[in-house]
């Protein structure tokens, strides 16, 4: 048997479950419109050539890589995100990683981007990759990313193909 301060606490944690979700849902429509417009945008002038990550990262943005390999594992900052992750790669790109937007999908203060990147490499070869990422919005900057690709992909080109020279 259930004691009354027992349900009485349960009840008023599912009351402050139930305010909470009414809460975030009342909030959600702007702030999920609001965040996938930016990451829309974001994504849009990527494309066209633009580096864009220095505009919607917050600075401590923590950036997560899921899976394992060399580069995996979460990066509390973005000069160290972009040195330790990002750079080894794309030093051995001859041409900017070109995103592939298929899918957007954003609830409140996240935003879930689903894409293909192509590249080519400093060899010449064709570098090609799948992503889906996912992040957490907070004032229109990403303060949490969690990135899922091929890092076996990510590492061929990292082990087979000389840093650019410029």
């Amino acid at each position: 048997m259930t004691s009354p301060a027992i349900k009485l606490k349960t009840a008023l944690l599912c009351v402050a479950l139930i305010t909470a979700q009414i809460a975030t849902a009342a909030q959600s429509p702007r702030d999920t419109a609001e965040n996938e417009h930016i990451i829309a945008n974001a994504f849009q002038t990527w494309e066209s050539g633009t580096y864009i990550f220095s505009e919607i990262l917050a600075p401590d943005v923590r950036w997560t890589i899921h899976g394992s390999g060399p580069v995996a594992g979460t990066y509390t900052d973005m000069e160290t995100f972009v040195s330790q992750a990002a750079a080894p790669l794309t030093i051995r790109l001859a041409t900017p990683l070109v995103p592939e937007v298929h899918d957007i999908w954003a609830v409140g203060d996240t935003v879930i981007i689903r894409f293909d990147g192509s590249a080519t490499t400093t060899s010449g070869a064709l570098y090609e990759n799948q992503f889906v990422w996912i992040f957490r919005m907070e004032n229109g900057l990403v303060t949490d990313a969690e990135a899922f690709l091929d890092l076996v992909a990510y590492e061929v080109v990292v082990q087979n193909n000389e840093p650019r020279s410029n």
